[in-house]
């Protein structure tokens, strides 16, 4: 594999790494468009080409007739009718990601290929599971491309759905064929209509929702590999039945939430000294999921930690909130909370009212730090501090220094 053609794919604007893939496998194998079925909880199909009645139901009936780890080639059946394609399966995600190449021609690819081909998906797979267990804060975006997604998946089934009633009503009208046999005919058009729509929308939840349950087996394999070769002991509060674990919940909300418990065990043993222990608890609440993340260290821990490592500015957009609790001497508990669905009314950002210089002063008032000290770091004097601090209660409407700290932490203001 040319390590310079996988570091020009992964490199490109998310958006591009469909067209890049195409024009770096395009020389070697040659196709009028490439298809994507993968693991994305955002944008799970993806497609490029001349054949735009290619749907992902296609290449969920594609991904049947190959193996979970390799390369295939051959004819397959499509919508636009038989063709000869390369499929590349990836077991780097679960369930594998798959690559389809609509080729040009049947001339044999040759192993070599093939196999240089697969490795590059491997490592875009790779980039693409990393990106989806970091669940990057761009929570505006990431919600606007899996609602395409979806309704590209709801466009499909109401043109399925249409296809089978005008089969149904074609067979019922037939004037040539008897009642009794023009009712069959329907029946049958009907129960197969039927099995088809449940397998498409059983898809479309597949690559959109999952189990409580698994997600949390999903961080904890990625914990594990967190605190390999660490000294330190990590506990599971595995979620059953009663936490929740066979809850289905929409798979940005779980891939936040992971994100967010790794940001937080990593500010655990890096910005503190002797944690031995770590325990991770995960629990469906009502209409919320909430993670908590528990050590045994010096209880030190601050809100800052959290700050540097884009905890607030992950959780601020989509309702959630983090509470830390130190207590030095025995240990620091952090509670986070991840909204199941968006708020009713969505929440505006309180912070939008201040200033530049406001902002800064708020941002070192969340740090804990005295009049004195914001007056040394920003070089201003400490009465025109007390002025800045004095407007900024007045215009979030809060009471206290405490009270605009919080606000400051939630809406990441300390990140600004």
């Amino acid at each position: 594999m040319d390590l310079q053609k996988a570091a020009q794919v992964i490199s490109a604007p998310l958006s591009e790494t469909l067209p890049q893939l195409s024009a770096v496998l395009g020389p070697d194998i040659p196709h009028a468009a490439i298809a994507e079925l993968s693991n994305c909880s955002f944008a799970p199909f993806k497609f490029r080409g001349e054949s735009p009645s290619i749907t992902i139901t296609d290449l969920a009936a594609l991904r049947s007739q190959v193996p979970v780890e390799g390369t295939w080639q051959g004819r397959a059946r499509l919508a636009s009718g038989e063709v000869p394609v390369v499929v590349l399966m990836s077991a780097v995600s679960a369930p594998s990601a798959m690559l389809v190449l609509l080729r040009t021609d049947d001339t044999p690819i040759p192993l070599e290929v093939l196999t240089s081909a697969k490795a590059l998906w491997d490592v875009v797979t790779a980039h693409m599971e990393g990106l989806r267990n970091e669940a990057v804060p761009a929570t505006l975006a990431v919600s606007r491309a899996a609602a395409a997604a979806r309704a590209v998946a709801i466009s499909d089934l109401s043109d399925a759905y249409g296809a089978s009633l005008s089969s149904m009503l074609t067979a019922l009208r037939d004037r040539a064929v008897e009642d009794s046999v023009a009712r069959a005919r329907a029946a049958d058009l009907a129960v197969t209509a039927l099995v088809e729509l449940r397998a498409r929308a059983d898809l479309d939840r597949a690559q959109t929702e999952e189990r409580a349950g698994d997600a949390f087996e999903r961080l904890a394999e990625s914990l594990r590999r967190v605190l390999r070769g660490r000294d330190v002991r990590l506990d599971l509060g595995t979620p059953g039945a009663e936490e929740g674990a066979e809850r289905v919940v929409p798979t940005e909300i779980t891939s936040t939430a992971a994100a967010v418990v790794r940001a937080t065990v990593h500010a655990m043993l890096d910005d503190q000294g002797g944690v031995s222990r770590v325990h991770i608890g995960w629990k469906i609440a009502g209409a919320v999921l909430r993670a908590t993340v528990r050590d045994d260290g010096p209880g030190t821990l601050s809100c800052g930690s959290l700050d540097q490592r884009r905890v607030p500015e992950r959780l601020g957009p989509i309702g959630g909130k983090v509470e830390v609790d130190a207590v030095p001497g025995w240990g620091a508990t952090v509670t986070i909370e991840v909204p199941l669905g968006p708020p009713e009314t969505p929440r505006e950002d309180p912070l939008t009212v201040l200033g530049a210089r406001e902002l800064e002063v708020l941002g070192q008032v969340a740090r804990g730090r005295r009049n004195r000290d914001i007056a040394g770091e920003l070089h201003i004097s400490e009465s025109t501090v007390k002025f800045h601090v004095a407007k900024i209660l007045e215009k979030l409407g809060v009471g206290s220094r405490g009270e605009a700290a919080a606000l400051a932490h939630e809406w990441g203001a300390t990140a600004r």
